[in-house]
């Protein structure tokens, strides 16, 4: 346990809501940081010597909430054409601030300062290359080759300073240096420290109109990232603003999930100053769903008061999962259980079940099992007259679960639980608050080898407050297994996965929680169970599906992203557990994708390269067969299995 004095932490609270507090910087007529309002933001997928498209796409940027346009330049003649962006988007009336989007080129970058308000820079490929080699470094060697970059970096700076251009310090999990994995490993400290190289130069040079980013395609990583980015420049006296975001999150649910996960985390905490939502869309797609995640915020302050924490029981920069003993199928080394709500049901219909990964056959009095079928049903106060399927476990409220004890496990209010003596004699499931965790129910339970927490809360700081109870928990040594239990009244779909994704995401990626139990007024069932497990899937702590790490296109894509995913995501999607990186080209694909099995990146056009892990195994094949020739690959080491 760390007691929380003697370090600073990555935020002012865990328990009361505040905004982390930025510097302020400007970028053109903008205001980011501060006491200023969580921006949005996207960037085109355009070719950027493309004007009319290039305009026209952030036109319909701009119109969909979109407050600052990200263009590539990955050439001194993108960087040049962006003058002309800028003119034809200020003759339609339109004054967004531009940023170029830097990769390799410190020469377009020095141009593009000079014409657009924001330059973002990637510092494992502004003045490094990436060939996954390690290198040996003396400190003195080392610090040679930091005089290098600052040679190569500093006229940038200058030009930012000298023309009132802002600078995005954007390092990627994936292009981290080999100068930098190899003194500081694949980890955020690396990430962290190659940002701080780049900024420490910015301040030696007086110049402070900087945000910072530290994106991965693994929300685990971006969150413990960003905390120590904090936490570092604390320790330096900077406080520069951040710009969150999931880099390659994919499409559709999956895609939004994973960014929330990371996202939110973090927005729960007050970091964030702002947000780009990376999906494989149209970058239009994007704002919205950034919009959804900020504005939850706005009221947050003002929420019902929880006792604050002054030791941390787990370690924020670093994943361990909370210790806890196993009953039953929950807790201990077992994945985290899924609990489908259905308290209003047709006890005579199974079809009830469809929705939560099970089918029943009437033919052949079967069920078919999905992989994402939900461990446990909660069934209220009606029983079913029909026989459940094996992996599938009852649920019923105390009262009813009394006439049928040996068919279900109750589910108990604390005080029930704490007054009654008739009980389960293997597992018991123990609804309750923080509140209710006092010094009666965490004795009770230490002693119960039966008991499963199903935790739950109406604090609008809903994650917060169950973070707590976790902590109380362990504060206790009390090592019960503890659902997360979130209801939702009013969201629509989208903001039903968002919302829940970081209420629920946070905890699992921090190693708390054995379970997950969901539900929402007014929406699909099945919505309610893919969402589950999809943040379960997003945090890595249960696997159901196919893993797509997709970046979402830009002017350096070659070829159609959307498509493409679709293509291999229809060919694919049966292989479970399996991770696919689908890149548009090589800036950030061998890295970002290195913990992917496979990976498909554009390597010029019309040309596709495969890779296994991180190891390039075939090169320049035609876009038409490169599907064929992706699942040859995995059929080839074994990895491929019959879609039946």
């Amino acid at each position: 346990m760390a007691t929380l004095t003697h370090a600073p932490l990555y935020c002012h609270s865990l328990t009361e809501y505040t905004r982390y507090r930025t510097r302020e910087v400007r970028i053109g007529g903008l205001l980011l940081g501060g006491s200023n309002p969580i921006r949005v933001q996207s960037m085109t997928t355009t070719d950027t010597m493309d004007t009319a498209a290039t305009v026209a796409q952030s036109i319909r940027m701009i119109e969909a909430g979109c407050e600052l346009v990200r263009i590539t330049a990955p050439s001194k003649n993108e960087a040049e054409n962006l003058a002309n962006i800028k003119r034809e988007l200020q003759n339609a009336g339109f004054d967004t601030p531009l940023v170029a989007d830097i990769h390799f080129t410190p020469n377009a970058a020095e141009i593009a300062a000079r014409i657009v308000e924001k330059v973002r820079v990637n510092p494992g490929n502004y003045a490094d290359k990436k060939k996954f080699e390690h290198l040996e470094y003396t400190d003195a060697t080392y610090e040679a080759e930091l005089e290098r970059i600052r040679q190569k970096f500093v006229p940038l700076v200058r030009i930012c300073k000298e023309h009132g251009t802002a600078m995005r310090i954007g390092t990627n999990h994936g292009s981290l240096s080999d100068r930098i994995m190899s003194r500081y490993g694949d980890t955020p400290h690396g990430m962290v420290e190659s940002a701080m190289e780049f900024l420490r130069i910015c301040e030696d040079e007086g110049y402070h109109e900087i945000v910072l980013s530290m994106k991965s395609s693994n929300p685990q990583v971006m969150v413990q990232a960003y905390r120590l980015l904090v936490q570092q420049m604390q320790l330096e006296g900077m406080n520069y603003p951040l710009h969150l975001g999931v880099t390659e999150a994919g499409d559709g649910e999956d895609g939004r999930i994973k960014s929330a996960v990371g996202i939110g985390a973090l927005l729960e905490d007050g970091l964030g100053d702002t947000i780009r939502v990376s999906l494989t869309e149209e970058p239009e797609a994007e704002i919205p769903v950034a919009l959804a995640l900020a504005e939850r915020y706005s009221s947050r302050r003002g929420h019902a008061p929880m006792e604050a924490v002054d030791t941390l029981p787990i370690d924020p920069y670093s994943y361990n999962r909370r210790e806890s003993i196993t009953i039953g199928a929950a807790g201990g080394g077992n994945v985290p259980v899924v609990v489908a709500h259905l308290p209003e049901h047709d006890p005579t219909n199974p079809l009830e079940l469809k929705p939560f990964g099970y089918t029943y056959d009437p033919l052949l009095d079967k069920w078919h099992i999905a992989d994402m079928a939900a461990d446990f049903v909660y069934l209220g106060t009606r029983h079913v007259d029909y026989k459940l399927p094996g992996t599938l476990k009852k649920i019923l409220d105390y009262p009813a679960w009394l006439s049928a004890r040996d068919s279900a496990f109750p589910l108990m209010e604390a005080h029930v639980y704490l007054a009654e003596t008739v009980h389960h004699p293997a597992v018991n499931f123990v609804r309750c608050t923080l509140a209710d965790l006092d010094g009666t129910l965490l004795a009770r339970l230490k002693d119960d080898q039966t008991a499963i927490l199903v935790l739950h809360t109406a604090n609008s700081h809903a994650m917060a407050e169950m973070r707590r109870a976790f902590f109380r928990l362990m504060e206790w040594g009390v090592k019960t297994p503890a659902i997360i239990q979130r209801h939702y009244i009013g969201p629509d779909e989208d903001r039903f996965m968002l919302y829940s994704a970081t209420d629920c995401g946070t905890l699992f990626v921090d190693g708390m929680g054995d379970g997950i139990w969901l539900s929402a007024e007014g929406l699909f069932p099945k919505k309610v169970n893919d969402t589950a497990f999809g943040i379960l899937q997003a945090t890595r702590t249960r696997i159901s599906k196919t893993e797509y790490i997709s970046c979402p296109s830009c002017g350096r894509t070659l070829f159609d992203l959307q498509e493409t995913t679709a293509r291999i995501r229809n060919a694919t999607n049966h292989l479970k557990g399996l991770k696919i990186g689908i890149m548009g080209c090589i800036v950030n694909g061998p890295g970002e994708m290195a913990d992917a099995d496979y990976g498909y990146v554009g390597s010029g056009p019309g040309k596709i390269t495969l890779y296994k892990g991180k190891e390039v195994v075939k090169r320049s094949i035609a876009t038409d067969q490169a599907l064929d020739a992706l699942i040859g690959l995995i059929k080839e080491h074994g990895d491929w299995v019959d879609n039946t």
